[in-house]
């Protein structure tokens, strides 16, 4: 299970050749066989990557207690899931049309309902599946979209900065040409995050986020602890003030792949009720995003980090037993390997 710096060297080089020729090529093909072609790339990673598979089967197993079969099923598709991701990228091109016939919304009447009485609206979700796809699919549907939320690759410490002009290119770039603002990016320190939030939902826009990012160690003093898959989750319940400030009414929003990997649902949902105290308003949009990991496990990103588990407060750290510290969260992260 060594991981050796000429191993890791490999696993860059494949990604960028298949981010930056394969995934391309593959959308251009009947989409039947372009999926087809990513989950045989994502087959082949399941055999080859043996240490994040072990680390995905562990995980598992020990949050979601999971027979042996159903951490095979589910790391398997975890896999084909992440070349599936790129495919769904290429397809934004144009207008997003080739991805759009593809994608059903469910509940777009409650979106628009929440549009209608003026004062925005706030979707929550989670990096969960081909989220940030997702959003920029919402925005090329037709409603003007803001998504609160990191580009990891700007950050990752082990990146060149042509290695961060690459995955802007094949990765930033086609999701922000469907977005109606820059992403908000939370770091810690930027005041005017709520204040650019707060004026996209003034505008009637919908501001989407993520709420399951693990806090950075500046952010633990503002995090929460609530009900999150059976355990308890430190998660930052800044939506819910948010909505509370604004009036901005919270529906949750969830893209699932189907079982042939080519089609996908985005499953939109009425009102969240965020009334009252902070807490149990927040606890009930952990919930949903609780449901939706068991619903479908497989859409989840974080399995393959066990720091990031330990920071959320799901599993102690490999190295100690103690939660892991220091550790960046992977909100909005593309799969660079």
């Amino acid at each position: 299970m060594g991981d050796s710096r000429a191993e890791r060297a490999l696993r860059s080089a494949e990604g960028v050749a298949y981010w930056g020729a394969a995934a391309p090529l593959l959308s251009w093909l009947p989409t039947a066989l372009g999926y087809r072609m990513a989950c045989a790339r994502g087959d082949w990673l399941f055999r080859r990557q043996d240490g994040k598979r072990t680390e995905l089967a562990r995980n598992l197993r020990q949050v979601l207690e999971l027979s042996p079969a159903a951490v095979q099923q589910v790391t398997w598709d975890w896999f084909r899931f992440a070349s599936c991701q790129a495919v769904d990228v290429k397809l934004l091109r144009g207008q997003a049309e080739p991805l759009k016939r593809l994608v059903e919304i469910q509940g777009r009447e409650h979106l628009e309902a929440a549009l209608a009485a003026g004062k925005g609206a706030i979707v929550c979700s989670a990096h969960f599946g081909s989220y940030d796809t997702g959003v920029s699919l919402l925005h090329a549907s037709g409603f003007p979209v803001t998504n609160i939320g990191r580009w990891q690759y700007k950050y990752t410490a082990r990146l060149s900065s042509a290695e961060r002009r690459f995955w802007d290119l094949v990765y930033g770039r086609p999701l922000r040409r469907h977005r109606q603002r820059p992403n908000i990016e939370p770091w810690p320190g930027r005041v005017e995050v709520a204040a650019l939030a707060a004026a996209a939902l003034r505008a009637n826009e919908v501001v989407t986020i993520a709420i399951d990012a693990p806090p950075l160690d500046s952010d633990r003093a503002r995090a929460v602890e609530v009900p999150f898959l059976g355990r308890r989750a430190r998660l930052l319940p800044g939506l819910v003030t948010l909505a509370q400030l604004t009036g901005a009414p919270v529906l949750t929003g969830f893209l699932y792949r189907s079982a042939d990997y080519r089609h996908q649902v985005l499953e939109i949902s009425p009102p969240v009720p965020v009334g009252g105290e902070a807490a149990p308003a927040f606890g009930r949009c952990a919930a949903a995003v609780s449901t939706a990991i068991r619903r479908s496990p497989a859409h989840w990103v974080y399995w393959a980090s066990r720091a990031d588990l330990a920071n959320l407060g799901l599993v102690a750290s490999a190295q100690d037993g103690s939660p892991a510290e220091g550790s960046s969260p992977a909100s909005d992260a593309v799969p660079l390997e």
